[in-house]
């Protein structure tokens, strides 16, 4: 089963032509990475899952992106039903400047849940899943600003869980922090898989060989390569891919 099916993506920022016939179907419940090096399209293919380029003034976008049986581009598409089922992680952790407990009810409360005991579940379970309820939960009235980097990204990872998505989108969540923090993120990313599609944009290689179970390598705006990992990493068919997971450039 595919979370994603993707048919001749392409997308332009004004005249830049930023992503070019794109086709690719992501499985549901597997760890995807997207490789490649620094302005390849990785972070722009990350965001069309999302429809984050809506928010952004001259982009034009061409193709299919299914989501089940939802074309994601067409012209009635609920974004905002969307959003609740497609949740982001972003490079830098921004936790909202307020407690710990209202990151987590954010979402809930805007999506009308109003009752105490409903939202104190939602909260408890959104940082179990985030494997970071046990470090916060006797200061959850406590400002999420006065968390540790890692945490703070965590927490995002968990107030992106509290309105149950069916996918999140990571965009090097953890590019910002300490070796650490960064095996926690990993591990979790491995326990998320059980529920939740996740798909990942990452520079760092041995992280997508830790962590993933397929990997798409970008160049230039293409896809050149879309496999399991170990077979993309130790059996690439195009020698642009086995140049750049060996270090010959990027």
């Amino acid at each position: 089963m595919n979370a994603f099916e993707i048919e001749n993506l392409n997308l332009w920022y004004g005249e830049h032509h930023a992503l070019h016939d794109i086709c690719i179907n992501i499985p549901a419940n597997q760890v995807t990475a997207l490789i490649g090096p620094s302005g390849c399209g990785k972070s722009t293919f990350l965001k069309v899952l999302n429809r984050m380029q809506d928010l952004v003034e001259g982009v034009r976008i061409e193709g299919k992106v299914m989501f089940g049986d939802q074309d994601i581009y067409a012209p009635k598409t609920d974004v905002d039903q969307l959003r609740t089922r497609v949740g982001m992680v972003f490079q830098k952790a921004n936790p909202f400047p307020m407690s710990i407990y209202d990151n987590i009810a954010y979402g809930p409360r805007v999506h009308g849940i109003k009752k105490k005991d409903e939202l104190d579940a939602i909260v408890e379970e959104s940082l179990k899943g985030a494997a970071l309820w046990d470090e916060v939960k006797d200061r959850l009235k406590r400002s999420a600003l006065g968390l540790s980097g890692g945490q703070q990204q965590r927490l995002c990872i968990a107030r992106a869980l509290a309105v149950k998505p069916e996918v999140l989108l990571m965009d090097e969540s953890t590019s910002a922090l300490d070796p650490i923090s960064t095996g926690q993120i990993e591990d979790l990313v491995g326990v998320l898989k059980r529920d939740y599609t996740v798909i990942m944009v990452t520079h760092n290689m041995q992280q997508a060989v830790r962590v993933s179970d397929y990997a798409a390598f970008f160049l230039l705006g293409d896809l050149v390569e879309f496999a399991k990992t170990d077979d993309l990493f130790n059996r690439p068919l195009d020698k642009r891919t086995a140049d750049y997971v060996s270090g010959r450039f990027g």
